[in-house]
């Protein structure tokens, strides 16, 4: 169970909900199938609240009590499997069933869904506001590990192409966040992170964060780890008939940024860009004619 039963009426709810209520309404978002199968107790304890407050929250969302969420939960489960290796399984079993042509199909027809949703206004408006700041920041800070990597990498060499000071914390030789040891209140940090959340890659934002350093999240939820700790949050859906969620929109979203940010540099990410053209074409970096056969 990627999402719960109740996570768009606990998303559209969060706002008017007390920081005790926002800290047990977080953890049934981020841990769905514990509360399937965890006691209230247990969870409450989890969310780091007293069971009181799981019942509090179960009322401030029209229900009866906790129970009620908790079978609502249950209820989903039974129709799902969860994990890499279960849902690699079920996947499987759809594939043989419906060929691997309807597969792909369902694959790519839900990414284009998913990048229409990023079109939406609100959306563009968001993205352009995370453009802004990194195009006002001294430098850029990328943070992406495990699925999440790809898209931050990616913005990361389109930045560094368009001229911008950007560094990858990509954690090479275990030193990823050493980098960080110079950053200010003047920089920025971009950290991508979708369920389920890679705990390095929060707490070296949570680290940032506290040390001042504005961050920009691309996440799956608006109240996501990485959502709560950010000043602007871009959410990207995830959801796939795949074994392995979607990093589809997550990438798109890193490519418009880039995109983005060079047109607001304007002169200076063309004079990075010729001093790269004349790099490549001195290094001979592209290969330039067809290749002949033997």
């Amino acid at each position: 169970m990627l999402t719960g039963p109740l996570a768009d009426t606990i998303i559209k709810a969060f706002d008017t909900m007390s920081d005790q209520l926002q800290a047990a309404a977080r953890y049934i978002l981020n841990q769905p199938r514990d509360v399937a199968l965890l006691s209230m107790r247990e969870q409450a304890r989890h969310a780091g609240v007293q069971p009181a407050t799981m019942t509090r929250l179960a009322k401030h969302l029209g229900l009866t009590g906790y129970e009620d969420i908790r079978q609502q939960y249950a209820d989903a489960m039974r129709g799902e499997v969860t994990g890499f290796a279960g849902r690699v399984g079920a996947q499987a079993k759809s594939q043989k069933l419906k060929g691997d042509q309807a597969l792909a199909a369902d694959m790519l027809g839900g990414i284009a869904e998913q990048i229409a949703q990023l079109s939406q206004p609100a959306a563009l408006d968001t993205l352009a506001e995370a453009a802004r700041r990194l195009s006002a920041a001294r430098r850029v800070y990328c943070l992406g590990l495990r699925s999440s990597h790809s898209p931050a990498w990616h913005l990361h060499y389109i930045l560094s192409l368009a001229g911008k000071h950007s560094i990858m914390l990509d954690a090479v030789g275990g030193i990823g966040a050493d980098a960080l040891g110079s950053a200010g209140r003047d920089d920025v940090m971009v950290a991508v992170s979708v369920l389920p959340y890679t705990r390095q890659t929060i707490e070296i934002a949570d680290y940032a964060v506290e040390g001042g350093i504005p961050l920009v999240a691309i996440t799956d939820s608006p109240v996501a780890p990485l959502a709560q700790l950010a000043a602007c949050t871009v959410v990207v859906p995830t959801e796939s008939p795949s074994f392995l969620h979607t990093m589809s929109p997550a990438f798109v979203i890193a490519e418009a940024l880039g995109a983005l940010v060079a047109g607001q540099v304007g002169d200076a990410a063309s004079a990075a860009l010729a001093g790269v053209d004349r790099q490549s074409a001195a290094l001979n970096t592209h290969l330039k004619t067809r290749m002949k056969r033997p």
